[in-house]
């Protein structure tokens, strides 16, 4: 049994029903749907030869050839279909909704399945991501230089049930020159605006969602402008902590990264970071001094920070210190900030 079904309401199911995702692999690697499966229906090879014969032939030889090539594919399509669903109810999508899921659900439904097809294929879901990004949102951002622990105050925050969208996390990326950590690979643009709106979606939008303060670009990855402007408009509390636990981090965070990888990424801002400066920096890497390569970037990253700063309406920042080195204080310290002091 097929049910034509609105994204929308899918997504609603979407924890509950698998969905599989019949286009090509690299449909799929471009962006898709987050915790869908690619069972394709056709190779990429194979799609570039059914959309061209489509073209200069015409349909129905487009529709025989594409018969042909997955003739002998069926059965483990439905035993994949199987492995996914076994108890047989199961979302599939294509890029538009037309033949490829068409098809696909047709064989599901004749084994059995009840299948919920994707009105619109991936298209339509796109068009879903991107209406995310223009709801509105209780942002609160959360602020500080290079250094203060800000991603490990909004994991804390989550643990204590706060809501929070982890856009590094979601970028694969920390931030800065150095953020790939050597290691780290971000998703494409179009996966990291999907994942960020599956993020979004659950979301209560009448509750404060806790958001670190961002440039519009992690890395390779940009914010969605929509949403940037949200987080730019937002308050925000910038939380102090004493510069040299700042370094104290960083080192630790840093002294285990390959040396190559150091070099090559304060290189890369060499034109902000100043020929001397940067000179030195690479000096204490090569000699191990890692807390001296920390000192002489973090003027740079400061810098950087306080221009951001000072762009934002002044109404709406907060300063908040941090002594205390247990996380968990740390938190809650933020949190009784936010109810007896609220930014504005």
């Amino acid at each position: 049994m097929t049910k034509p079904i609105l994204i929308n309401d899918f997504l609603h199911l979407h924890d509950i029903v698998p969905l599989i995702d019949v286009r090509t692999p690299a449909e799929y690697e471009q962006g898709h749907v987050p915790g869908a499966f690619n069972v394709p229906l056709f190779s990429n090879e194979d799609r570039v030869r059914v959309g061209t014969t489509y073209k200069q032939v015409g349909r129905e030889e487009a529709i025989l050839l594409g018969f042909d090539l997955t003739g002998s594919k069926w059965s483990s399509f439905i035993k994949e279909a199987l492995i996914i669903a076994p108890d047989k109810r199961i979302g599939v999508h294509c890029w538009r909704g037309g033949m490829r899921s068409g098809a696909m659900a047709w064989a599901l439904g004749l084994y059995g399945f009840e299948v919920f097809l994707i009105q619109g294929g991936y298209k339509k879901y796109r068009g879903w991501v991107h209406q995310q990004f223009e709801q509105p949102y209780k942002i609160q951002i959360l602020g500080g230089m290079t250094g203060s622990g800000k991603t490990k105050l909004l994991q804390q925050l989550s643990v204590t049930g706060e809501q929070v969208i982890d856009l590094e996390d979601l970028a694969q990326h920390q931030g800065s020159s150095y953020g790939s950590m050597n290691k780290l690979i971000q998703p494409t643009q179009e996966q990291f605006e999907n994942n960020l709106a599956g993020k979004l979606k659950d979301i209560d939008k009448k509750k404060k969602v806790w958001v670190e303060d961002e440039s519009l670009t992690i890395g390779k990855r940009s914010i969605p402008n929509p949403f940037w402007h949200q987080m730019r408009d937002a308050a925000i509390i910038d939380i102090k902590v004493d510069v040299q636990r700042r370094v104290n981090s960083l080192a630790a965070e840093y002294g285990s990264l390959d040396k190559d990888f150091l070099m090559e990424s304060t290189e890369r801002i060499r034109k902000r970071l100043g020929p001397e400066q940067t000179k030195y920096a690479i000096e204490a890497i090569m000699e191990g001094r890692i807390k001296d390569f920390v000192k002489i970037v973090l003027v740079y990253y400061d810098k950087t920070y306080r221009t951001g700063l000072s762009k934002r309406d002044i109404s709406k920042v907060s300063s908040l210190e941090l002594d205390d080195t247990d996380i968990a204080t740390q938190a809650n310290n933020v949190l009784n900030f936010t109810i007896n002091a609220p930014a504005k």
